[in-house]
Order: structure tokens, then sequence, then C-alpha cells
């Protein structure tokens, strides 16, 4: 429970007690516990766009008020992370020059239009036909659960940093294969659940696990290139990771959705 409080603390603006000092022992815990913090994120956001649906306006307003939240509750600290490794990578310049590009304050063009793009598709996607009514508020509760596990799966140990003393440094290497497989093995059960639960319908709960392993198989492709390009990984390329593996998750759900009988 404390890694889960300190998770919250440090990625959400929800008001829990801060975690004053950060320890390597603390920072495994707290990434482990990091897609449970999403988790109880999904659930605001999923809460939101029941609300919508109960109130009958529809999927459409039901998707943006579920990502509204999701984005609020976040601070949209991952879309930030999207938005300025869009940045960092569009420049085309060599990896020391690109990570002081990131890190930069401003957001350049691509970076916004990458911003824009991975939130309309995730909104195009929740507000498509298959993925209606009680599916769609599974979604949302599961989207931010599955793309942290690609934020997790980055910290195993032997992948670099690019940046050190930067705040994606506390997270990088840390992170024992058996526990990170554990983990995601453990949001595929509640994924499994989820959509089990909105339908009783095995077909449907098999295609949120498999939208789930789908996002985190472009999730690792995306990894590579920002290794082969950067040399590292970054706190803005985590956030990249979990934006790409939550698009995909979406796109991938409502796809395997639409070929449901």
């Amino acid at each position: 429970m404390r890694s889960l409080l300190a998770a919250l603390g440090m990625f959400t603006i929800l008001p829990v007690p801060p975690t004053m000092e950060l320890t390597p022992q603390l920072n495994r815990r707290l990434m482990l516990a990091f897609p449970w913090a999403g988790l109880v994120c999904g659930l605001i956001a999923g809460a939101a766009a029941g609300l919508v649906l109960v109130c009958g306006a529809g999927s459409t307003l039901a998707a943006m008020a579920g990502l509204a939240a999701l984005t609020g509750v976040t601070g949209a600290m991952h879309i930030d992370g999207v938005a300025d490794t869009a940045d960092g990578l569009a420049s085309r310049k060599g990896p020391d020059d690109a990570l002081a590009l990131m890190k930069q304050s401003d957001i350049g063009p691509m970076g916004v239009a990458t911003a824009v793009l991975v939130l309309l598709l995730q909104a195009a996607a929740l507000a498509s036909e298959p993925v209606a009514g009680t599916t769609l508020v599974a979604a949302l509760t599961c989207l931010p659960m599955v793309g942290r596990i690609a934020a997790v799966l980055a910290t195993v140990r032997g992948i670099p940093g690019a940046r050190p003393g930067g705040f994606g440094s506390l997270f990088t290497g840390i992170t024992r294969p058996w526990a990170a497989t554990l983990d995601a093995s453990l949001v595929l059960l509640t994924c499994l659940a989820a959509g089990w639960l909105a339908t009783t319908n095995p077909c449907v709960a098999g295609a949120f696990v498999g939208a789930a392993t789908l996002s985190w198989l472009v999730g690792w492709r995306w990894q590579q290139h920002l290794l082969r390009r950067l040399g590292g990984l970054t706190g803005d390329t985590f956030g990249s990771l979990i934006e790409v593996s939550q698009t995909t998750f979406v796109l991938a759900l409502a796809l395997a959705l639409g070929l449901v009988p």
C-alpha cells in the first residue's frame, strides 16, 4: 500500500501523503506499483465516462470525458513526455542535441501535433461503435494500467538511461525481469476480468487480453527505436512508451471488437 501511495503521489495530482525520500528499494517497489496506480486513474476515467453514459449523452462525449479525467488526474505528464520525445526525434540531431531539445520547457510544432494526434486517435477508438456502453468504461479503466506496463518493462535491468542524474535515471535498470513479468501477467488477468464483467462475452474478454499484449509488443519496438536513436531512456521517453502503448491498446481493441460476432 505504501508503494501504491508513493506512485500516486509522484505520478498523479491526487491528494495523497507525499514521499519525502526516494531510495533505490522504494523506487523498485514504486515502479511495480505503477500499473496499479494506473488502475486507480482508470477507475476515475471510467467513472467519468459512465456518468456521461448514464445521462444519455452518448459514447463520443463519454470517451472525451474519460480521457479528460485521465489527462487531468495525471497532470498531462505522459502527454508532455510523448510531445517532448517527438520534438527531440523530429530534430534529426545527434543524441546529445536531441536530449537537450527534449529537456527544454517549451513544446515545438511536432510535439503539439503528436500530442493532439495521440489524443484524437484514443478518443476515436474509444468512441467507435464496437467500443460502447460498459465496454467503453472497461476499456478506459484498463487503459492507463496497460500503458504503464510498457514503462515497467522498460525499467528492466540492462536497459540504459540516456541522461545520468535526470528524473528517468531514478527508475532505469531497477526492475527484475521476473517481477516485471509477474506485474504484466496480473494486468492481463485484470483485463480479462474487466472484459468479461463488461459483456460476459469470452470473445470480448479475449480481445482485451490480445490488445494489451499487442500494445506491449509495439511498445517494445518503440523502445528499441529510442535506444538506437538516443542511446538510452529518459523520463520523457517513458511517457512516450506509455502513450504509444495506450494508443495501440485502444486501436487494437476497437478493431478486434469490430470482428466479434
